[in-house]
């Protein structure tokens, strides 16, 4: 016997997220089912509103509910320093340190040119166009040691050259082809604190 369409359409649907093979999207789906009504309607008007409301900041490129983001609007942050990282989770890593008191840019991928992405497929202009229009005076590249992050780096870098800014890159303490989502609070602290310059 076979479950119920609506029960395999959920079932389908939970396989669509990433990591979640067909047992974990079956169980999922029957846990769904014991989950009492106003909470069901919670989650689902959550799932609907993540996609109705949540737009990219028109400046860093984070995820905001408002055109700007809640750092970019902050006046305690150092508006002047700039961290670029690879995609809006890192921002949260970085956040959850706790120590670092400038602003993010996202870039929303890295260059691979294997994987046919290409410097004019991620936020490189919006960052050349704050950098153009903010003053700012440091950058730091904060993207995983891979190859697709040092081809991104010196990318950066060769568009900077001759620039009156610092360019700095994060320590490596961070393993060659780590994950930053998998990199501990204590390790992302030390090698934000210990970047290196690589250009000013």
């Amino acid at each position: 016997m076979n479950y119920p369409t609506t029960i395999k359409n959920l079932i389908e649907c939970y396989k669509k997220l990433p990591g979640i093979g067909e047992k974990t999207a079956e169980r999922l789906a029957l846990a769904t089912l014991e989950i009492n009504q106003e909470t069901l309607d919670v989650f689902a008007d959550s799932i609907l509103n993540v996609k109705h409301r949540i737009k990219r900041c028109k400046k860093c490129n984070n995820l905001s509910e408002e055109e700007l983001c809640e750092l970019c609007q902050d006046e305690n942050r150092d508006q002047k320093t700039i961290c670029v990282v690879e995609e809006p989770k890192n921002v949260i890593l970085f956040e959850k340190v706790g120590t670092y008191k400038g602003v993010y840019h996202v870039l929303d991928g890295l260059i691979s040119p294997l994987d046919g992405i290409t410097p004019d497929q991620i936020k490189i202009d919006l960052l050349l166009e704050r950098i153009k229009n903010d003053n700012i005076k440091e950058i730091i590249i904060a993207v995983k040691p891979s190859i697709e992050g040092e081809t991104t780096s010196l990318y950066i870098l060769k568009l900077l050259e001759g620039k009156d800014i610092v360019i700095s890159k994060i320590a490596h303490g961070v393993p060659l082809g780590a994950d930053m989502e998998y990199i501990d609070s204590l390790t992302l602290e030390m090698a934000l604190e210990d970047r290196k310059k690589i250009s000013e």
